[in-house]
């Protein structure tokens, strides 16, 4: 599974198609073998159900999400789970579901900052992340900001960008912080402010996932396109499909801007077309 890890990090989704199958299987075999083999099966479960929720299979991430909750004896691990099913929750429109079950958790896994770990900060950041998306969502914009207070106190005490245990899924910062902070700009409509805090966030150092990276950077061509600059709109999609070929396609949010932009258009560029091509919006 170790080899495995490179391929869901780097959004490497035709590859995962072909071994995940056998590994979900071999998973089986070594879960018969005691807690060690059952703790790689919670582990595989979890990123599965990451996995077919970013493929948007929400039927299937639900029945993996729940297996690994029900075999995970980390406290912090279903935290994590959690908020993986929160973020379903989220794409499958869940608004009310999301907002309660983060909350819920976040609340039973707060830990005392003073003396809080690094994983126990992450768990409980990304907890509050996903309360406020689904507070700003639902139209809660208070419970939103409060959240996302909290979620930058966690993000402040552990003072960079940390993934526990060397878990992708979990990694978590100031930066991490800020991306979601822009995105909830975006949600209510504040393209101006969504471009000033981009141009805040720092490259360098650790960076966020790739996922929560190029999310960030769908926000950024929303609000250029939503500020009619369409030229830098195209030049950030096209920074993205450069970057992530197999994250991008399975992005609505991305068909639904692109598409925007070439109904304001008489003609297309080729570069446009290929583009359309990559995200699937129909010429």
């Amino acid at each position: 599974m170790v080899s495995a890890l490179p391929l869901f990090s780097g959004d490497r989704f035709a590859e995962l198609s072909v071994i995940l199958p056998p590994l979900l299987r071999d998973a089986d075999l070594v879960a018969e073998h005691g807690p060690e083999g059952r703790a790689v099966r919670v582990r595989l479960s979890q990123l599965t159900g990451w996995l077919l929720t970013q493929t948007r299979q929400f039927e299937a991430a639900d029945i993996a999400l729940s297996r690994c909750m029900e075999e995970s004896s980390d406290r912090l691990q279903a935290a994590a789970t959690v908020s993986t099913q929160c973020w379903l929750l989220l794409r499958r429109g869940r608004l009310a579901a999301a907002r309660e079950l983060a909350t819920r958790w976040a609340d039973e896994v707060e830990p005392r900052i003073s003396r809080a770990t690094p994983a126990e900060l992450s768990a409980w950041g990304w907890l509050l992340l996903r309360a406020s998306a689904a507070a700003i969502r639902d139209n809660r914009p208070g419970e939103a900001e409060d959240a996302l207070r909290y979620a930058n106190s966690a993000a402040v005490a552990m003072g960079r960008e940390f993934a526990p245990r060397d878990d992708f899924l979990q990694a978590f910062g100031p930066v991490t912080v800020a991306l979601k902070r822009a995105e909830n700009a975006m949600i209510v409509d504040k393209p101006d402010l969504v471009l000033k805090l981009s141009a805040r966030i720092p490259t360098g150092g650790m960076r966020p996932t790739s996922n929560n990276r190029n999310r960030h950077l769908l926000d950024v061509a929303e609000a250029h396109a939503r500020s009619r600059d369409y030229a830098k709109t195209v030049e950030v999609l096209q920074g993205i499909q450069a970057d992530a070929p197999q994250w991008l396609p399975n992005q609505r949010y991305a068909r639904d801007i692109f598409g925007r932009v070439i109904a304001r258009r008489r003609t297309l560029t080729p570069e446009m077309r290929s583009l359309a091509d990559a995200i699937g919006v129909p010429l």
